[in-house]
């Protein structure tokens, strides 16, 4: 069943025509090892293949990936201030939380941390858009469901895109998995970088458009 519907949305993903972004715009990945490409050359995550694809197709997008595996909402807050004056992104795309789930940080100390990431872009007129992230149950079945609701009351609250977790379509083919079973293999990446792309390409034309219409 796992197949079927991985073949399915690879399959629905060829049908959806992608369009080229009107505009220059700059989007920065900030996530953590699954984006930045664990165990593998950063060329080869899903992040680096887009950038390889957009570079012949989207050449009016520049692609930014500022994962660093490991890396917590702690982490990724205290950097945040360098990331956004080396990059100066127009759209920030956010993939955190699963570290600090491992680890058993509280829903509302992974929720602060969201916030001030979020609120920060904000005020800088950076459209944010948010990854739901989902953890193993290995702190019982209570705390994954309070970690897991955490994204998408954070989206309603400061009214930006919840893009689904990518990982809901690798976690449990063992062919696309790296033997810890919590990373994506190499095989896995193209994958990921073809159900990202819609929804990163969606996003970054609202932008265009929004910026294109403040004009006139």
């Amino acid at each position: 069943m796992k197949n079927f519907l991985i073949k399915f949305v690879l399959i629905l993903a060829l049908f959806i025509v992608i369009r080229p972004v009107s505009a220059n715009v700059s989007l920065v990945v900030l996530g953590d090892s699954l984006s930045a490409g664990y165990g593998m050359a950063q060329s080869e995550s899903w992040v680096g293949i887009l950038q390889q694809r957009w570079q012949q197709s989207q050449p009016q997008i520049t692609l930014v990936n500022a994962s660093i595996s490991g890396d917590t909402t702690q982490g990724a807050l205290n950097r945040l201030d360098g990331v956004i004056e080396r990059h100066q992104p127009t759209v920030v795309f956010v993939e955190l939380g699963g570290n600090d789930g491992l680890r058993g940080f509280t829903p509302n100390t992974i929720s602060d941390n969201l916030t001030q990431i979020i609120e920060r872009l904000q005020q800088q007129d950076i459209v944010v858009a948010l990854s739901q992230v989902r953890i193993p149950p290995n702190y019982g079945p209570r705390y994954s469901e309070m970690f897991a609701e955490v994204f998408p009351q954070l989206a309603e609250q400061h009214q930006i895109t919840l893009v689904p977790f990518f990982m809901e379509q690798i976690i449990g083919d063992d062919s696309l998995m790296q033997g810890d079973g919590i990373h994506p293999n190499r095989a896995a990446q193209p994958m990921i970088a073809d159900i990202m792309e819609p929804h990163l390409l969606a996003l970054l034309e609202q932008v265009t458009i929004a910026k294109i219409e403040g004009k006139e």
